[in-house]
């Protein structure tokens, strides 16, 4: 074999060493890339509930005051139909 050839066997053999190790390279950080996209997807839900929870506490409090304010007569709910 001549030396062009092993020169150019190794240098197609180091190219194709390199491909293989970005391709998994680049795998493993969209991997890492996405699971941080689940954790973020996690945290927003979760303020998201916190801020829903405190909505509903202040309505209840803004109720419990309107109630003690103003007399409440039950509806009839046979006469909606």
């Amino acid at each position: 074999m001549s030396t062009r050839a092993k020169a150019t066997l190794a240098a197609s053999f180091a190219f194709s060493s390199f491909i293989i190790w970005a391709v998994h390279y680049q795998q493993a950080r969209e991997r890492e890339d996405m699971f941080q996209g689940v954790i973020r997807d996690d945290a927003r839900r979760l303020e998201k509930m916190r801020q829903r929870e405190e909505e509903f506490r202040a309505s209840s409090r803004k109720r419990e005051i309107f109630e003690q304010v103003q007399n409440i007569a039950p509806s009839d709910q046979s006469n909606k139909i």
